[in-house]
């Protein structure tokens, strides 16, 4: 081909391309650094919300551990005219209970701290 030919190809090539606008003529010409970057930006994207969210859900879930715990705690009557009354406790309920949510708020808040690490280190902390 002379350069002539090859100069009026290519000016017909790059009329052909105005001619094709759009998003979808657009984005069959990306390159593959291009498509390497927006799948990457979409990977993390999606992973950083998740991982946010469940950051926000160990939180939730310690903070209900806590206050159940707490709760536990409360032996005040009822009502203003009834007393808890020494029988209806059982000693060993409770006490098997409040271990069994020591455990737990534990379990969580090491969960919990690992993950704001792994955020932190995986996406800046934001």
């Amino acid at each position: 081909m002379t350069g002539e030919a090859q100069e009026e190809k290519g000016t017909q090539e790059s009329q052909e391309s105005q001619e094709m606008g759009g998003a979808f003529f657009l984005s069959l010409r990306r390159n593959a650094t291009q498509i390497k970057k927006d799948r990457a930006l979409a990977i993390a994207e999606d992973a950083q919300i998740i991982f946010r969210r469940t950051v926000e859900d160990l939180e939730a879930d310690l903070k209900k551990l806590v206050r159940t715990r707490e709760n536990m705690l409360d032996m005040s009557p009822n009502s203003a005219i009834s007393l808890k009354l020494a029988e209806e406790f059982d000693s060993r309920s409770f006490v098997t209970d409040d271990i069994e949510l020591g455990v737990n708020i534990r379990n969580t808040e090491i969960k919990l701290e690992i993950a704001r690490n792994r955020y932190t280190y995986l996406f800046g902390g934001n």
